[in-house]
Order: structure tokens, then C-alpha cells, then sequence
């Protein structure tokens, strides 16, 4: 780093990658059971004389005896070992791994060892190794005169705007921060050259500027930065002196690891060392040690003292506002003829902000090549576009940790069981809100991915299917490690075996099954997507299998979420969180008999994509007729209609127990200590009945948006006039996921739960949507042109929204209001919102 001064830290100690499947092996204990006593007998006739009388008839009891005995025995052991054996439900599945393939090794693992893998703080980097050497940034913001420690992402902080402008998943990022006056620019860059340790080395520049033309408050005059390192195995790490070949005196960081050897990197002066095991609560321990510099000396820096045996260093740069800092990381600095002074030297100062700038002119070069080629787009929707890829890559997040499992039958009182040991790595919905690994977001967010880096996608939906069980069970939320359990109540983070998720994994599984075909790939590409789909298909047929073994509906064909709440007395329609639309009204009373159309799609399209896969390697091992026959069943237009179409609005239903007559209402009840208060309770002023679940929505959108019914139904046209009816579902911004008719529209389902999939516009259904009136407009039918005017409208109507939500609020945002176009719910939500790029780019299956 540029400035006054530098820092040093050495570290000595082990690392190493733990395999998770090693780890969490349980080790059984037998036991042989052994009878070591015996009698002495006198060798007296008597003796002699019995077994001559009869020696068939005493082997024969001796011989039944001995059975008896074995038996009981075994009937002792068998308890004890199979309380030692791994239950199923956290016993991984018995396939070599995706992440062992040839194509994740070697360059490509180095490759990606470094990067911006902590999406949960405002800026920070770490390695792709369960034990890491972390680095982030914080800083002191001002709020109401008061002085507010920036580390972690979220909204209470009240930026104005962050996030990335530009990335590209590898080795370049460049983001904007406004906090109140102050404006930061950080910039990530990484460099692999001779002399390198692994992983190569990297570089940060952080720009502080105010956002106006002077502070107006006095304590914004000063930027004070905060950079730390931390060592997640508890290596101990130590400042030391060092006078540099211009004579000043400075301070390294430094150290060295088994993954990356020996290593410096330049920092400031001020400094505090701690030892701690958890990295999320570093802002606090900091603000103390400010607190007590404050109090004790007048004076806001750290003290430049560090705990015994400190795994965690932070350096301080405080300065007058303009001014820029360059922190370079420098790994293989061992032994004589090292070249890490030459390559410290090109991380910093002009040579690093030249890199920049090529990297930089390389992100938008390719943008454009991949989603501008016609030069249609404007330049606002570029600018959006950019920053839609940019903060969907540079939120990649790397994890590691163990899943809790609810689990009943464990032994103890948390009702819960850990998974194996895993890594996870994967993009995020939502830096702020939702740092964490998302199942059903994650297919969505690779349909964007893929056409940005075929590589990384495969290995991000490679470390996806590796987490799958021994039953085909993959948990729906990933929240692996400290930090990540930090963001969630302790209540919601079990995940539940019996529930499921969308697979939207085989949403860019069909991509690349479709690239394939069109021959869109190079060599080198078609040959990792097909060894890819290769090692992956005994997974993916298992993860179909354990949805058609626990989610199948009573009738041949049907599917239902499980997991929804059948005692409830709070909600107005219980929610069905595996489906993913959480509170998107289903059956008023569940039970076994639903059926969910949206599900019975997700299955179609999974079984689709596994006989294409079949067919690919027809001449291999790969067996194919059972999906043809699934295909055929779910495929088959009259038993889809027969089972969830209304003919008279021409609308897919749900089917199920249900009664329109549901309502919350005011209650006296008896809480704790039997004091009487006040709830909202649901009250059914009529019994359900078994019938279609009339609410016109998303859900009834599926079949549509699955491309299953016919060019030439009228039953297209019916859906065509559904989508286009203003007192429907369309809006001037987007469709809405609920029809204003019905009954729950915009309604609360508890006292404290907002309407989330009731109303508003959300961009992932919509891309759906499009990419189906896309189709629908290429293909031969008598309602191809009107297909195609709505299909142009809709486009307009969504970008111009987004676009305009940028611009005014410098975010992308979780969904968007129907009424007004508001962005609502999270922001910075750079998940499935960012679809909006392939919308301007018409990039769809």
C-alpha cells in the first residue's frame, strides 16, 4: 500500500485442505463376543458313562444352545453398531465427486484460488480452502454527528449505493461505495507470474473522495480505513519492523502457509491484533479498542498492540480526504533470488492503475461481444447491464461448514443433526440480506453465468450436486460456516430432508444440452460439458428420483410440495416454502391429496433433460426408456388438462382441500403465564371441499411458461388474454405474480408477514414468461403475431422499469411494486434480477 508507511506480519504453521467425505467418516466399533472360563471337570466315570449313553442327544442340545446364544448376542451388538453407522439423511451420495474432475484440477483450481469470495462484507477476499488467510476492509462512517464502523453488508447502514460496476469472476473487480459524503472505489486485481506462490498474488486500490464538492461535517474531513488479515486456522500473526531500500521505516504483513508459501503484504501504521475465532464480530472488537484509545489518550487510532498469539491483525490508515491506497499481497517471497520485490513493485502505484484500466477495457469489450452485438442497447441499459453481470459475479461467495439437519430421532435435545463437512461455491441472491447459497435461486442465477464463463458455472453447479445425500437430497439453503449462521435466526437454520426445492438446476442443464446441439461451444468447451453431464447424470437421476419418490401426488402423474403446515392457527394460507413462492396461495386446508401444477412442470422439464442426456450417450451405460415413458406421461396435454385446467378461464390451478372462506380475525388468547392478548387467528367459515384452487397467478402460468401447450390450442389463446389483461395480471412495469381477482390479493398471511408473492412483479417468473412468448411468437399457430406483440411489450415494460429503479436509487432490487414500479423488498438483490441483462440481450432457451 502507497502511503506513510508499511506493516509486517509473519506466520508460521500447517495448512491443510480437509476432504469432507474423509472427515466425516464415522468410525464403527464391533464387538466379538468370547468365552475365555472353563471348568474343570473330574475325568470320573460317572461323566464317562452319560455321554456314552447318549452323545447325539447332548450335541444336538449343545449345538441348539450355541445358536441361542449367538443370536442373542447379535441381537445385543446390532443397537450398538448401528448407532454407530451414519444416518442416510447425512451420508453423501456414493458417486465420485463433480468437483474431481480433470477439467476443476490443476490451472483451473489455481486459477480461482483468490477472488472476492465473501459477498457478506463490503469488500473482502479469501481463498477457496475450508482454512483461508482472510483479508476486508472497514471503515468509519458518519451518521448524525456520530462516527459508525462499515465491515458487514446492511441496510441500516444506509449507503446511498454499492456494488460492483465491473468483474469478471477471475481475476478484475472494480465497485463504488457512497456512504453519506463519502464516495470509496475499490478495486481488486490479480496476477499470477513467475516466481508466484500458489494462487498467484493480488492487489487492492482504494479511492476515498468525498461524493460533493467539501464535507459538510467535520469528521468526514479525515478517512479512516481499516484493512485486516486474519488467519482462519489460528496461525499466529505478528507485526515487525522493516526499513525498506529507501530507508523508511515501515511495517509488513507477512507469513507463510503450506498453500501459498511464504508471503508479505504492504500496510499502514496504526495496528491491533486479536485472537478470535470468529471474523463476523471483528467491527466490535475494533470500536472497543477505538473506544478506549478515545478515552484515554484523545486520539481515534489503534493502539499498536496486539494480543498473545493474535490470529487477526488490523492496520489503520487514517488521512486527509482526497487520497488512495494500494494493498498488495505478494505470495512465494522465500529464499534467495525471490522475485516478490519486482512483483510488489508492478501491484502498486502507476503499474497497478494501468492493469486496472486494461482490465477494465476488457470487461467491456466482452460485455459487449456476449449482449450487445447489435448495438441495440441504450446507454443507460448498459450501465445496468454491466452492473447486473458485474454484481452477480463479484458476488460469488466461497463457504465451508456443516448444514444442520432437522433430524427427530437424534439423540440429545436439539432435534438436529450436522452434514458432512463441505464446501460450497456459489453466487448469492443478495450481499446484504441473503449471503448464502440458495438452491432454487442458484439455476437462475447460472443462466447467466454460463454465457459469461462456461468454467465457472460448471464448477459452481458441480459443488451444487456434490452436497446431494445418498437419497437424491440436496438441503435448499446453504448456510455453511460462522459468518454465513451470523445472518440467519437460529430457528431457520435447520433444513428439513422431507422438503424439497425447485430443481432449476436443469434450467442451464437444457442450456447446455442445447448448446451442444447448435454447436455454439468450442471443442475444448463441448468436451467439459460433456464430461461434465457424464459424471453428473447418476446424480441428477437420483435427485429426480427422490422427487418422484417423496413428492408424488395420490394420483399416477401428480406432484405436491411437502412441508407445508397443516395445524396452523396464524396463517391465512400456509405457506409452501419448498415451492420457492412461499406465500403463494395453494390449498386452504393441505393435505395428501394436492396437487401443485407448478411442480408437476419442474418435473417435466427434469425428466426432459435427463433423456436428452440418455440420448447423447445412447451407446454408453447411460439408460434412457424410463424417461422416455416419464416424458410421455407428463408431456400428455389432455391428463395436464384433465387434472389443473379450468376450462371456463382457461387457467392452470392447483387441486386441492379448499374453501375461499379463510379470513384472519382478531382473537383473545391465552399466551404465557396465561395473560390474555390480542392475535390476528385464522378462522374457516366453511368446510373445504376437494376442487381446482381457483387463484390466478404465477403458478397458473406453468404450463405456459413450459412451452407444453400447443401452438394451435385455444387454450393459448385463453393464456395470452390472462397475461395481457390489466385487471389480471399485466402491469406497465412487469406481470404481477398474483391476479388482482383474487380473493388473497395483496393480503397479509400473518401479523407480521407482508404480502411477498401476492402482488408484486418479479423478474425471474417474468423472464420465464418472456422466453416463452418468445417461442410461441417463432413458431408456426394462429396467435404467433399477437404472441409476439406482447412478447415486445413486456420487454419494454421490464427494462425500462429496471433501468429507471437504477437510476434513481442505485440499486436492482428483490421485486418491484405493481401499482407504481417501486423497487421493494431487498436491494441490491443482483440474484435472479439480474436477468434483466438476457432480457435486453433476447437471450433465452
Amino acid at each position: 500500500m502507497t502511503g506513510t508507511g508499511r506493516r509486517t506480519v509473519r506466520s508460521k504453521g500447517k495448512f491443510a485442505v480437509a476432504d469432507g467425505s474423509d472427515v466425516s467418516d464415522v468410525s464403527r466399533t464391533s464387538s466379538r463376543p468370547s468365552s475365555k472360563s472353563r471348568m474343570d471337570h473330574r475325568r470320573d466315570g460317572s461323566l464317562i458313562r452319560i455321554l456314552n449313553v447318549d452323545l447325539r442327544f447332548m450335541l444336538a442340545i449343545g449345538l441348539v444352545a450355541s445358536l441361542a446364544i449367538f443370536f442373542l448376542i447379535q441381537s445385543l451388538i446390532a443397537p450398538v453398531e448401528e448407532s454407530h453407522q451414519r444416518p442416510r439423511v447425512v451420508t453423501p451420495f456414493p458417486s465420485p465427486k463433480l468437483m474431481e474432475l480433470d477439467q476443476f484440477q490443476g490451472e483451473h483450481k489455481e486459477s480461482l484460488y483468490w477472488g472476492t469470495y465473501r459477498p457478506q462484507v463490503y469488500f473482502g477476499v479469501r481463498a477457496r480452502a475450508p482454512r483461508s488467510l482472510v483479508a476486508g476492509l472497514m471503515w468509519l462512517g458518519v451518521k448524525d454527528g456520530r462516527y459508525h464502523m462499515r465491515h458487514v453488508c446492511q441496510d441500516s447502514d444506509e449507503l446511498s449505493k454499492y456494488g460492483w460496476i465491473a468483474h469478471n469472476g477471475r481475476d478484475f473487480g472494480k465497485q463504488e461505495l457512497v456512504d453519506q459524503e463519502l464516495k470509496l472505489e475499490t478495486s481488486f486485481l490479480k496476477s499470477r507470474s513467475q516466481g508466484s506462490g500458489y494462487g498467484g498474488d493480488w492487489a487492492v486500490q482504494i479511492d476515498v473522495q468525498h461524493e460533493k464538492s467539501g464535507p459538510s461535517n467535520e469528521l468526514l474531513k479525515t478517512g479512516h480505513m481499516f484493512f485486516y488479515l486474519a488467519d482462519e486456522s489460528g496461525n499466529a500473526l505478528s507485526p515487525n519492523s522493516h526499513t525498506d531500500e529507501n530507508n523508511v521505516d515501515s511495517l509488513l504483513a507477512s507469513g507463510s502457509r503450506a498453500d501459498v508459501g511464504a508471503w508479505q503484504e504492504t500496510l499502514e501504521v496504526h495496528y491491533s491484533g486479536f485472537r478470535t475465532s470468529y471474523i463476523h464480530n471483528l467491527s466490535d472488537l475494533i470500536l472497543q479498542d477505538l473506544s478506549e484509545q478515545v478515552r484515554n489518550f484523545g486520539r481515534l487510532q489503534l493502539p499498536d498492540s496486539s494480543e498473545n498469539s493474535a490470529n487477526i491483525l488490523v492496520f489503520q490508515v487514517a488521512a486527509k480526504i482526497p487520497f488512495r491506497m494500494d494493498i498488495t499481497f505478494v505470495s512465494g517471497t522465500e529464499g534467495k533470488g525471490s522475485s516478490s520485490e519486482q512483483r510488489l513493485s508492478s501491484l502498486q502505484g502507476a503499474s497497478l492503475s494501468t492493469q486496472l484500466q486494461q482490465k477494465q477495457a476488457e470487461f467491456d469489450s466482452k460485455f459487449e461481444q456476449l449482449f450487445n452485438g447489435a448495438h441495440k442497447l441504450e446507454s443507460d441499459s448498459t450501465v445496468v447491464g454491466k452492473a447486473a453481470i458485474a454484481n452477480m459475479l463479484g458476488g460469488i461467495g466461497y463457504f465451508y461448514g456443516q448444514s444442520k439437519i432437522a433430524y427427530p430421532h437424534h439423540e440429545g435435545h436439539d432435534n438436529y443433526i450436522a452434514y458432512w463437512p463441505a464446501e460450497l461455491y456459489t453466487a448469492v441472491p443478495s450481499r446484504p440480506f441473503f449471503p448464502r447459497g440458495f438452491l432454487w435461486d442458484e439455476g437462475f442465477h447460472q443462466l447467466l453465468i454460463w454465457r459469461w464463463d462456461l468454467r465457472i458455472s460448471l464448477d459452481i453447479v458441480g459443488h451444487w450436486l456434490d452436497l446431494m445425500n445418498i437419497d437424491g437430497w440436496i438441503p435448499r439453503e446453504q448456510i455453511l460456516g460462522s459468518e454465513a449462521r451470523s445472518k440467519v435466526p437460529e430457528e431457520f437454520i435447520p433444513q428439513y430432508p422431507s422438503n424439497g426445492n425447485p430443481p432449476t438446476l436443469f434450467l442451464v442443464i437444457r442450456d447446455l444440452l442445447n448448446g451442444i446441439e447448435r454447436n455454439i461451444f468450442t471443442d475444448v468447451e463441448s468436451r467439459d460439458v460433456t464430461s461434465f453431464l457424464e459424471r453428473a447424470f447418476i446424480r441428477l437421476e437420483a435427485w429426480l428420483q427422490w422427487f418422484n419418490i417423496t413428492q408424488s401426488g395420490k394420483q399416477k402423474g401428480s406432484y405436491y410440495w411437502h412441508g407445508r403446515d397443516n395445524k396452523t392457527t396464524r396463517e391465512l394460507n400456509p405457506k409452501t416454502l419448498s415451492s420457492g413462492l412461499d406465500d403463494y396461495p395453494r390449498a386452504s386446508h393441505p393435505n395428501e391429496d394436492e396437487r401443485h401444477v407448478d411442480l408437476r412442470c419442474w418435473m417435466l422439464l427434469a425428466a426432459n433433460c435427463m433423456q436428452s442426456i440418455s440420448k447423447f450417450f445412447e451407446n454408453g451405460d447411460i439408460p434412457g426408456k424410463e424417461y422416455a415413458s416419464t416424458v410421455k406421461l407428463l408431456s400428455d396435454f389432455e391428463l395436464l388438462n384433465e387434472m389443473h385446467l379450468d376450462p371456463t378461464s382457461g387457467a392452470y390451478f392447483d387441486f386441492g382441500n379448499h374453501t375461499e372462506q379463510v379470513r384472519l380475525s382478531w382473537k383473545e388468547v391465552r399466551g404465557e403465564n396465561h395473560h390474555l392478548k390480542r392475535e390476528l387467528v385464522r378462522e374457516a367459515l366453511e368446510r373445504p371441499n376437494l376442487r381446482l384452487v381457483p387463484h390466478i397467478g404465477y403458478v397458473s402460468l406453468f404450463p405456459f411458461m413450459g412451452k407444453i401447450i400447443p401452438p394451435d390450442s385455444w387454450i393459448l389463446e385463453k393464456q395470452l388474454d390472462l397475461i395481457s389483461n390489466g385487471s389480471i395480471l399485466w402491469t406497465n412495469y412487469g406481470l404481477r405474480s398474483l391476479a388482482k381477482t383474487s380473493s388473497v390479493y395483496m393480503k397479509r398471511n400473518t401479523e407480521h408477514d407482508p404480502p411477498y408473492w401476492r402482488g408484486p412483479i418479479w423478474m425471474n417468473m417474468n423472464y420465464l414468461v418472456l422466453s416463452a412468448l418468445h417461442h410461441y411468437s417463432q413458431v408456426d399457430g394462429p396467435y404467433r403475431e399477437r404472441a409476439k406483440q406482447i412478447y415486445s411489450d413486456l420487454r419494454s415494460n421490464l427494462i425500462r422499469n429496471v433501468v429507471q429503479n437504477y437510476n434513481q436509487t442505485g440499486f436492482l432490487w428483490e421485486q418491484y411494486d405493481q401499482r407504481k414500479g417501486k423497487g421493494k423488498g431487498a436491494r441490491l438483490f443482483t440474484g435472479w434480477t439480474a436477468l434483466v441483462l438476457l432480457i435486453m440481450g433476447e437471450a433465452y432457451t
